[in-house]
């Protein structure tokens, strides 16, 4: 497993579809994910410390967690099947609930947990951006004119019997 962060999220176009990036510490390699719209806005509005007067969905779900005496300890993105990603939680006391990543991710950053990702999805699912010597570009910027170039058919299995580069997805528990 390798640690990701979130970049933030953007909106592909001319698709308008929303996508959240993710980034390996410590890496050139990002982690692009396809998210619904109400999910794209849970991650924008946790990354950017937005409280709502009443609590939206991931808001009560940490609520709910917290309440039930549990801790979210962290986030893995274990699998990718049909370009669809598969998450867990992981609670304390070695509690796992299947989740879908773009809910996974809302919830970590709400309440401040790792994010991982397994080497298998990242090596099918991730795309190197190298950084340029001398570049005066912060990194976000590179992440916006990534994303403009970007599209989901550059995500596309290429082995020549349809698997992703890194093999077949784990199987779901």
């Amino acid at each position: 497993m390798r640690e990701l962060e979130v970049v933030g999220v953007r909106v592909e176009m001319p698709s308008n579809q929303p996508i959240v990036l993710l980034r390996e510490t410590g890496s050139e390699r990002y982690l692009p994910i396809w998210v619904g719209a109400p999910e794209a806005s849970a991650i924008a509005f946790a990354q950017q410390g937005v409280v709502p007067p009443r609590p939206l969905t991931h808001d009560l779900m940490t609520d709910v967690i917290g309440a039930l005496g549990r801790t979210l300890e962290q986030v893995r993105i274990v699998a990718v099947r049909d370009d669809v990603f598969y998450a867990e939680l992981v609670l304390d006391g070695g509690v796992v609930v299947s989740a879908r990543s773009s809910d996974a991710i809302a919830l970590a950053l709400r309440v401040g947990c790792s994010i991982l990702g397994a080497e298998e999805v990242l090596d099918a699912s991730a795309v190197g951006v190298p950084e340029e010597e001398g570049e005066a570009e912060d990194e976000v910027e590179r992440f916006r004119e990534f994303l403009d170039q970007v599209s989901a058919e550059d995500f596309e299995p290429t082995g020549d019997d349809g698997t992703p580069p890194g093999g077949p997805a784990e199987p779901r528990p």
